[in-house]
């Protein structure tokens, strides 16, 4: 008998409302299985940005995740197809030519939304009662950027701002720069400089969520294709790693921003201001923080410290398990198809046959 899904309770009262703003990317897949995944989440809009790769690629990507994960009544939107001044940097030496090497895709069933991103953000956000949206961004910061360019009321409407970018301390894209921020650090400069409330789960946090083997294998263990498909993510995600930074076991950035979101309680943060180096020629894209006194009363910026290991991956798995194994139709037996090929690769590369 294969898994099924646990109930999804989908009551909206109480949930906590958020627009993910991603660009798949294995470890934005594993934070938008959270997302649909935990029944304290009301997932509102699924928006994409050139980052990991082009915009093309990861909106196949976020496409491809919603299939795998059943979601539906989500509109998906692609947005920004390069940075507000600088060319376009991706990452294919972490996350392969596709932005999500490893597993198999399969096809996806969901058609995207005709808005443009930014259009989805601000149309969300205005359809909501002020204070009770959160974005989520986990990838460059274009399109939020624009969104609060173009329609300056979401900024006061929005509950918060929590972001996976940056790095009080650590670096990953050059010595004291993250990814996320140094792709587009004039639209980084925008998002912390406006007032709304921002969370910077940065790569100090983000670097102690660690993918390590027993983590891998409490999911490999609920035994359903979104499972599979994790395992295979981090596979990949794990040689990348160890050749490229040097990590014996992935760090699983994304995730962290919509567990703090979930519950803040896992997540240790702290107030401090925060603003990005555009000038620097060492170091431009910095998320640099002022711990030099206590923050302002006004301060606006929060940067997380502290993870609860435990906590995170707890909910990593519930969300998963949650899920099942929805996938149906012609994507289901096409998905299937691939896992029995995959399979049977194996154990003839094995010498069994």
């Amino acid at each position: 008998m294969e898994p099924t899904a646990p109930s999804l309770d989908r009551q909206s009262s109480g949930r906590k409302k958020i627009i993910l703003d991603c660009d798949p990317g294995h470890d934005d897949a594993v934070a938008l299985l959270l997302a649909h995944g935990n029944p304290d989440i009301d997932l509102l809009a699924v928006t994409t940005v050139v980052g990991n790769q082009t915009l093309e690629k990861v909106t196949r990507n976020a496409l491809a995740v919603g299939t795998i994960a059943g979601i539906t009544g989500v509109p998906f939107a692609a947005g920004c197809g390069r940075p507000l001044v600088r060319s376009i940097e991706t990452a294919p030496d972490i996350h392969g030519d596709s932005g999500m090497d490893g597993p198999e895709l399969p096809p996806s069933d969901i058609d995207l939304d005709p808005r443009h991103a930014v259009d989805l953000i601000i149309d969300t956000v205005m359809a909501h009662e002020p204070g009770t949206v959160t974005l989520v961004p986990t990838a460059g910061l274009t399109n939020i950027a624009l969104a609060a360019r173009k329609e300056p009321r979401i900024v006061e409407r929005v509950k918060e701002v929590v972001l996976m970018g940056g790095g009080y301390h650590v670096g990953n894209w050059s010595a004291v720069a993250e990814f996320n921020i140094i792709i587009d650090p004039e639209a980084a400069h925008i998002v912390f400089n406006e007032k709304w409330p921002v969370v910077m789960v940065g790569l100090d946090l983000t670097h102690q969520a660690l993918a390590t083997p027993d983590v891998v294998q409490k999911i490999a263990a609920i035994g359903t294709r979104p499972t599979k498909f994790v395992t295979e993510l981090m596979d990949f995600f794990a040689h990348t790693y160890k050749d490229a930074q040097g990590f014996d076991h992935p760090p699983v950035h994304d995730p962290c921003a919509v567990a703090y979101v979930i519950d803040p309680s896992i997540v240790t943060t702290r107030k401090v201001p925060v603003d990005i180096e555009l000038q620097g020629t060492l170091t431009l894209g910095m998320t640099v923080a002022d711990f030099r006194a206590p923050a302002p009363a006004d301060c606006h910026t929060s940067v997380a410290v502290d993870l609860d290991h435990e906590k995170f991956w707890n909910l990593v798995t519930d969300a998963l398990e949650r899920i099942g194994d929805p996938l149906t139709g012609d994507a289901r037996t096409q998905y299937t198809a691939d896992l029995v090929r995959d399979a049977s690769d194996s154990l003839t590369a094995g010498g069994v046959k």
